[in-house]
């Protein structure tokens, strides 16, 4: 088998409230969603979801390979933009091949991912996490309402800017996931919004008014130094690594002790979690993938690692057009037995939805309209590979 094109789509996912972070946020919740289709030789296909971003430079990269050579693929990727810089928004384009190389690579195999990468269950522990910035406190309590009746009992705050609104709601996350345990979880994630000083009294203010389950990127993600003093000084763990793009980038924190909960962005895809994984785990650490919603490989990796400790769900729904072979109850996702990474596509549907222009506009003080720079099936000149 050979691997001989690829294709590319967008399509979008609504996820029904507004969403974002101390950064900025999307209002009324609209967000861009890239797949890449790898096709082959033999006719089966598989999907990834992330980014477009430089997939034309890196195909060249696994073109005529045999798709099940998965591990040395993605290293020939690494390898074929190395020099011009492999990190940041090119490691996405290489996380979605990656991801569609696994799916291939299982439905070959006629498993599901999380069988062939070794897991014995399919759950994946999870927390909730509503991105949810934007949300007054009523849509705050409902939003994790409706993730308690799922059976969550931890869930993950945005904030970083108002001690005393966060402590408020905290509380609320606390209280609406209160049917699943007597002292539900909570984390507080900032983005990366503070400095080690602010952090230090931010989390300090919160602890004596409630237990702080991890404080999540609270400085910018090369500060080693600095997430080492603050692992010390506070008594909540620190969780950061989601924005970190290559292994090697995460030598740093392991080398300071600088992170207590290892985390890993679900758009880098599957090797890269499992890399990542393996080398938290030498050193007794827990991984913590985060962002699944739009990612479901990675929830198949997760099951498959002796340290993951809780998954981020950020969603019940799928992007339009796209169905997920996974359910989500009992706290976590239950991944199911199609084979490769779950995820089927109406490739019909999402095409005939950017033709007609029928697709939702998003508004939001960070956030680009989805048209700008986004080449229509309809405006595309013939023969694009781009649909």
């Amino acid at each position: 088998m050979k691997i001989t094109g690829y294709r590319c789509l967008r399509t979008f996912h609504d996820w029904g409230r507004p969403v974002g972070d101390v950064n900025g946020f999307i209002d009324p919740g609209i967000s861009e969603v890239s797949i890449v289709v790898l096709e082959t030789d033999e006719g089966i296909e598989g999907v990834g979801m992330g980014s477009h971003q430089d997939i034309d430079r890196l195909f060249p990269a696994i073109e005529g390979e045999d798709p099940r050579a998965v591990t040395a693929l993605y290293d020939r990727m690494l390898a074929r933009v190395f020099k011009a810089g492999h990190s940041g928004a090119t490691f996405g384009g290489i996380g979605t091949l990656d991801m569609a190389l696994w799916d291939l690579k299982a439905k070959l195999a006629g498993e599901p991912l999380w069988r062939l990468l070794g897991a014995r269950d399919r759950f994946v522990s999870g927390y909730a996490s509503g991105l949810d910035i934007a949300l007054d406190d009523d849509q705050l309590a409902t939003w994790y309402g409706t993730m308690n009746e799922r059976g969550f009992s931890s869930g993950k705050l945005k904030g970083g800017r108002d001690v005393g609104g966060d402590i408020r709601r905290l509380g609320i996350v606390a209280e609406a996931l209160g049917g699943n345990a007597v002292a539900p979880a909570v984390m507080l994630d900032v983005n990366e919004s503070w400095n080690f000083k602010q952090a230090v009294r931010y989390v300090t203010a919160i602890e004596e008014r409630r237990d702080l389950t991890w404080i999540e990127e609270p400085l910018r993600r090369w500060d080693a130094a600095g997430h080492a003093r603050l692992s010390t000084a506070v008594h909540a763990a620190v969780a950061t690594g989601e924005n970190l793009t290559g292994l090697e980038q995460f030598a740093p924190l392991f080398d300071r002790g600088a992170v207590d909960i290892v985390q890993v962005g679900s758009v880098w895809g599957v090797t890269h979690f499992l890399r990542v994984a393996y080398a938290a785990h030498s050193r007794d650490l827990p991984i913590s993938p985060v962002g699944l919603t739009a990612n479901p490989a990675v929830a198949h990796a997760a099951a498959a690692v002796p340290n993951h400790l809780s998954s981020e769900v950020q969603d019940l729904g799928s992007p339009f057009g796209i169905s997920i072979d996974q359910q989500f109850f009992d706290g976590g996702v239950v991944l199911g037995d199609l084979p490769g990474n779950g995820v089927a596509i109406d490739e019909d549907a999402i095409v005939a939805i950017q033709r007609t222009g029928s697709w939702p506009t998003p508004v939001g003080p960070h956030v680009r309209s989805l048209r700008t720079g986004l080449r229509l099936v309809a405006d595309a000149p013939a023969g694009a590979v781009d649909r």
